[in-house]
């Protein structure tokens, strides 16, 4: 029975990214646990985030999570970071004054800003809330059956820029372009929550849960 490992620092949607693993392919194993042999037997890791990054990063480092991301990583398994837990792979984060993170790749995390306007000159709210068209950058098995430009749900003040512009699976439209979605070998990742997506996101996850970590 294939198996995936959602780890648990205390700071993600445990529950729902579950359920939505659950449902997308009945009869996987989902293990939601921060014990290292846990992930590290498992066919998959997944790595949820929301709150705080301040916060986030110091239970990834308190709990000793920070070495299992690193390892999984390295292991070629799928792997797959949502929301905080894409932000936390980069190497800086600007929010609570900021801090530094995973570094596994190049990138950072910025604030949107107080005076984020889009085209036409109308101010956005911070937080980025809701729904919006996701662009896809580059061909890729997780995007598969998901038609370009689909919409995906975000709750997020903070975005990412990768320094390494071949890195960037889809982009974003809010006042700003950033990147919303990330993929190098085995990695993938993203700022909006496929577990709250609905159909394109389900069938992201469905995707990922069929992968095997290959571009």
């Amino acid at each position: 029975m294939s198996s995936i490992a959602v780890i648990d620092y205390g700071m993600g949607n445990l529950h729902s990214v579950a359920k939505a693993l659950e449902h997308v392919q009945p009869g996987i194993e989902v293990r939601v646990t921060a014990d290292p042999e846990q992930v590290r037997s498992a066919d998959r890791v997944l790595l949820p985030g929301v709150g705080a990054i301040r916060d986030c990063m110091a239970e990834i480092r308190r709990l000793g999570v920070d070495k299992e991301v690193r390892e999984a990583i390295a292991s070629g398994k799928p792997f797959l970071g949502i929301c905080v837990g894409y932000q936390a792979l980069m190497q800086f984060s600007e929010e609570n004054d900021g801090v530094d993170c995973l570094g596994e790749f190049e990138g950072r995390v910025n604030f949107f800003g107080d005076e984020l306007k889009d085209a036409a000159g109308e101010r956005l709210k911070v937080p980025h809330m809701g729904w919006n068209e996701v662009q896809q950058t580059l061909d890729h098995p997780l995007w598969a059956g998901i038609d370009n430009g689909s919409r995906f749900y975000f709750v997020h003040s903070y975005y990412v820029k990768l320094a390494n512009r071949s890195q960037v699976a889809a982009t974003c439209e809010y006042g700003v372009e950033f990147d919303v979605a990330l993929a190098y070998n085995n990695v993938f990742a993203t700022q909006f929550h496929p577990e709250k997506s609905q159909k394109a996101g389900l069938q992201l996850l469905q995707n990922f849960l069929n992968w095997d970590g290959r571009r």
